[in-house]
């Protein structure tokens, strides 16, 4: 393989249909997924960096930020791998923020085709992906839209 070829693993537009379903493996969000996220994100709310001000809040200790979720979700799909090498851009999201994820919390992702669109004008079409986060305890922490453009078969020789 030369540093121009790239295999491509994912799946492509025509791959996916509407019912398609896609469950990860588990994740457990850990204590440093938390500091790091403080650090990278720049969000020291008290609810996620201080233990003190959280035991006397709704959830009785530390949470994890809402957008950590949503990237651990982002992360977990990743790692389904139909993605890879036909993704050409994450095109939106409409995301709800259902229950806590608290330290210790093991998630997964569970993402299912919806709908789809062609855009012949681009090679490529529109994937729907209606996603949830769940815990161990199966409840919805975190769950929405998401839209994908991905590669079409034409586009490749």
């Amino acid at each position: 393989m030369t540093n121009t070829e790239y295999r491509v693993k994912g799946l492509y537009f025509e791959d996916l249909q509407v019912g398609d379903t896609m469950v990860t493996p588990g994740r457990t969000i850990t204590e440093t997924d938390l500091v790091n996220f403080c650090g990278l994100s720049g969000d020291y709310n008290e609810l996620h960096s201080n233990e003190e001000y959280a035991r006397q809040r709704r959830f009785g200790r530390r949470i994890a930020h809402g957008l950590l979720g949503l990237a651990v979700a982002s992360g977990l799909a990743a790692r389904l791998g139909f993605m890879e090498g036909t993704a050409e851009a994450f095109m939106g999201l409409e995301w709800k923020f259902k229950a806590p994820i608290l330290i210790g919390d093991t998630v997964q992702l569970r993402a299912k085709v919806v709908a789809k669109r062609e855009v012949k004008r681009l090679s490529a079409g529109l994937v729907f992906i209606q996603a949830e986060l769940r815990n161990q305890n199966d409840e919805v922490t975190q769950e929405g839209q998401w839209t994908l453009l991905l590669k079409s078969r034409a586009t490749t020789p």
